[in-house]
């Protein structure tokens, strides 16, 4: 059997590593293919060392562009490729534009298509991401949720028990498997900051980094908070171009983006953390750090209902006060049951069972 595994941007490389390693575990011929939607070293290879991921197969090359042009550049690039292969398989993973768009071609062409991630739903369809999550589960077959509420999303959009496994979360594995290692990095040297003594800050979403006024108010609430604490900010590339025409607030320190052993020693010894990511969502519940998400909204409410995580919009007001609360009181710390470092393990035994050709769309007879 043949499969397919895509990866195309920085958030992407972590939930694609168990999937592969499981997937040659069982045995299974595993082609991964690089869209290049993200495609400098900071974005993108950087991420390959650290998490000892084999360099792909195939790098389609398709770089950034509107989402249009994003989405046209993956399909017509992986396309030929998919052609070429026959995959037995499709897996794609995440919620990001190739995503969708290789499932697209997947299912266009007749490959089992699987989707990592699914089910995670925000109802904010002003989010690129929502678009591309609802899309890519409605042409997959297979459905590999990572949490419960995601199971039930489905359930009550109609897709079918047989196509739905409660697979739980690879960005966990990930995680686990390089905590330790990622602890021993000397990030905070040349920082100024000593673990537990600095918050960290991410923030990349379109419409909190794109508007300057938008993102003018945020940093007004973080030069509150740098007052008290000194804040540590990766800035991501899409955030740079705003920040530039802007003034930094004292105590907030940019940094250049943080290659993933680095953010992860930042992130768990960092007394909080404030983020538009759903990834750094899930990876605080995991380790016990608070989270303040910088956004209305959160298409993983598990990490707030199980987790370490408050939805505290982005009213500056907001975001100030709940910092001040969270580090005088501090938060329960809880982990969801199946976020233990096997999710990729259950991918692995759920695709080896499927029968290639056997597609299991809810329009399809069974």
């Amino acid at each position: 059997m043949r499969v397919l595994c895509v990866a195309a941007a920085r958030p992407n490389f972590m939930k694609v590593k168990p999937v592969v390693d499981a997937l040659e575990a069982a045995g299974l011929e595993t082609v991964l293919v690089h869209t290049g939607q993200h495609y400098d070293a900071d974005m993108s290879e950087v991420f390959f060392d650290d998490l000892g991921l084999r360099p792909p197969d195939h790098h389609l090359g398709v770089g950034s562009g509107t989402q249009a042009e994003q989405a046209a550049r993956v399909m017509t690039a992986f396309e030929p490729l998919v052609n070429k292969l026959r995959p037995d398989q499709l897996v794609v993973v995440g919620d990001v534009t190739s995503t969708m768009a290789c499932a697209l071609v997947g299912a266009k062409t007749g490959c089992l298509v699987a989707h990592v991630e699914a089910g995670l739903r925000s109802r904010d369809w002003t989010m690129p991401e929502e678009i591309n999550r609802v899309v890519t589960d409605r042409v997959s077959d297979i459905l590999l949720a990572p949490s419960p509420d995601a199971v039930e999303n489905l359930r009550s959009e109609g897709y079918r028990v047989d196509q739905i496994h409660l697979v739980g979360n690879v960005m966990v594995d990930t995680l686990l498997a390089n905590l330790d290692r990622a602890r021993q990095r000397p990030v905070w040297s040349g920082l100024g900051v000593e673990p537990g003594s600095y918050g960290l800050v991410t923030l990349h979403r379109p419409d909190n980094v794109d508007d300057p006024q938008q993102l003018r108010t945020i940093l007004g609430a973080l030069g509150e908070i740098a007052r008290r604490m000194p804040l540590v900010f990766p800035v991501h590339p899409r955030t740079r171009s705003t920040l530039d025409g802007l003034g930094i607030p004292d105590g907030l320190s940019l940094l250049p983006p943080a290659g993933y052993l680095d953010f992860i020693a930042l992130e768990s010894a960092a007394a909080v953390v404030l983020t538009d990511s759903g990834g750094v969502q899930e990876e605080t519940t995991v380790l016990g750090v608070p989270c303040l998400t910088l956004r209305d909204n959160t298409e993983r409410p598990i990490t707030v209902t199980e987790g370490t995580n408050q939805v505290v919009g982005r009213n500056p007001d907001s975001i100030v006060s709940t910092t001040f609360k969270v580090l005088e009181e501090g938060v329960v710390k809880r982990r969801p049951a199946l976020w233990d470092g096997r999710a990729g393990e259950r991918i692995g035994e759920v695709l080896a069972r499927a029968e290639p050709g056997a597609h299991r769309r809810p329009t399809e007879q069974l």
